[in-house]
């Protein structure tokens, strides 16, 4: 089975930022894409971001310019960077792989 692990999220005024890490266990890792979405309460969960194993990116449009996602496939891990937060970050952010998704780690951006 894979499990995944995010970290990272917290509290941070509009403006700033926050690095977001999610590691993966088991094996596959390099082989395949791994991907950042998010959910605000009562609402859809949206893709952010995605990276494959040759480290190719797609972003939202919404972030495109300010989050950046990396991956090192040594450490089974895949980073989202993101700067210039804005109030309508706030959410929960969840990591995807291999048809599994991680519990998800909370990001606040205040006004």
């Amino acid at each position: 089975q894979v499990q995944l692990v995010e970290s990272g999220g917290g509290l941070v005024q509009a403006g700033g930022s926050l690095r977001l890490s999610c590691t993966a266990s088991g094996s596959g890792f390099s082989d395949n894409l791994m991907g950042w979405y998010r959910q605000r309460p009562g609402a859809q969960r949206d893709f952010v971001a995605r990276i494959s194993s040759g480290g190719s990116t797609n972003y939202a449009v919404s972030v495109k310019g300010r989050f950046t996602i990396s991956r090192d496939n040594a450490k089974n891990t895949v980073y989202l960077q993101m700067n210039a937060l804005k109030p309508d970050d706030t959410a929960v952010y969840y990591c995807w792989s291999m048809g599994f998704w991680g519990q998800g780690t909370q990001v606040t951006v205040s006004s």
